[in-house]
């Protein structure tokens, strides 16, 4: 096809690396990219027709005000850096100031949860140039695997498996997930993901500490490459993020590609994205029971199949590639 619209994808998204941002960015390129009316680069030096930018480095604000029009992708707000990151009170405070100034630099922002528009709008981006369009995994990297038995094996757990997934984080809710799996010695807790800010991560001497002290049932596996992660997901029996904070985790959409029970904490953020087909619980004797059930009643933990599986075909390849492409013609046509 003639006359495709060339998209400059700017990130470095991935440079560091136990991050969902860049498994966002990784699939979000790899979709369009498919696309017969889209000619996508990454970090090109070519002329294009829309910028789209994937991360918040300053190199990449002074490419927002130039005359070829600019997408910006919103995978955190302000107020979520909260329980992600310890600076200097006045260096965090900047660097608030600095997000939000990135954003209303863009010609266009693009959301993963629709929650989050509102917020925006307040901070003085322009509501008409605020898209929603949710995250998005492919099934051929994350799917239901065999030999579940032998991967038990490889990994040295056995029985009913709960897992984790994220960076070691105060927000991410890490020490209610070792209260929950110390209330439940007779479960094999796993938690994927480990301090990819290192020092700098909120919470750090007391979540290092915390992981020193685990219960005997819990693992901490570190920071897992993203080809090795699928076989994480075949050992698990249901995933369990109790995060306090979140916009649209990628490891939900990878859980649901195996058709894996998810837990989540009751967050108001969930709502438009699962419309109720999820468990979720308000603290760590909510989280308690509803794993214990999951664990020893086949007919709830077969209905919470059923939930990722209704979210799953939810957010198909094909729908989200039309958004994207109806959004990209938008932008063209209105530069």
């Amino acid at each position: 096809m003639e006359n495709k619209i060339i998209i400059n994808m700017l990130s470095q998204a991935d440079s560091v690396p136990g991050q969902g941002v860049g498994s966002a960015f990784i699939e979000q390129v790899a979709l369009v990219k498919e696309s017969p009316l889209l000619d996508v680069s990454v970090n090109s030096r070519q002329k294009s027709d829309i910028i789209h930018v994937h991360s918040l480095n300053l190199r990449y604000y002074f490419r927002l005000k130039k005359k070829t029009p600019t997408v910006v992708y919103c995978h955190l707000l302000p107020e979520t850096l909260d329980g992600s990151i310890k600076l200097p009170k006045l260096i965090f405070a900047i660097f608030k100031k600095y997000v939000v100034k990135f954003y209303a630099r863009a010609d266009w922002l693009v959301v993963v949860n629709p929650i989050f528009i509102e917020p925006l709008a307040k901070y003085g981006v322009r509501k008409d140039h605020i898209v929603y369009i949710p995250n998005y995994v492919d099934q051929k990297d994350f799917h239901i695997l065999q030999h579940k038995e032998e991967l038990k094996k490889k990994y040295h757990v056995s029985g009913f498996v709960v897992l984790g997934v994220g960076q070691v984080q105060t927000r991410k809710g890490v020490l209610d997930f070792l209260e929950t799996a110390a209330r439940l010695p007779h479960i094999q807790f796993l938690w994927a993901g480990g301090f990819s800010f290192k020092g700098i991560t909120d919470g750090y001497k007391e979540l290092k500490e915390a992981m020193e002290h685990a219960p005997n049932n819990v693992k901490f596996l570190g920071i897992i490459p993203r080809a090795q992660m699928n076989e994480i997901y075949n050992v698990a029996d249901v995933m369990f993020l109790p995060s306090f904070n979140e916009l649209f985790p990628m490891s939900i959409l990878e859980t649901m590609q195996l058709d894996m029970p998810f837990l989540l904490r009751d967050l108001e953020l969930y709502e438009p994205l699962f419309n109720g087909r999820y468990l979720k619980g308000h603290d760590v004797a909510d989280f308690v029971t509803l794993i214990e059930k999951l664990a020893t009643d086949k007919d709830f933990y077969q209905e919470a199949v059923n939930h990722s599986r209704f979210n799953k075909e939810f957010y198909n390849k094909a729908s989200i590639l039309k958004m994207w492409e109806e959004f990209y013609i938008r932008v063209t046509k209105q530069k």
